[in-house]
């Protein structure tokens, strides 16, 4: 059985480090709801995907300004 090499879960600093920011800022992101987080026991991980969703939205929101 193969495994899949890219993990459904990040540690907050695993996500930050995917995203490229500090982990104060993940954290910042997660607290505001900006970045959706799940609780696995006592961990705090952020889904994979949640990432990516987060980096549409600003993709989208970016494209909604008007031209200045």
């Amino acid at each position: 059985m193969a495994t899949d090499p890219a993990p459904l879960v990040l540690t907050i600093e695993q996500a930050a480090k995917r995203l490229g920011i500090g982990r104060t800022l993940m954290y910042a992101l997660i607290t505001s709801g900006e970045i959706e987080s799940v609780a696995i026991g006592r961990l705090r991980r952020i889904p994979a995907e949640c990432l990516t969703e987060y980096i549409n939205r600003l993709r989208e929101q970016k494209t909604q300004l008007p031209a200045a």
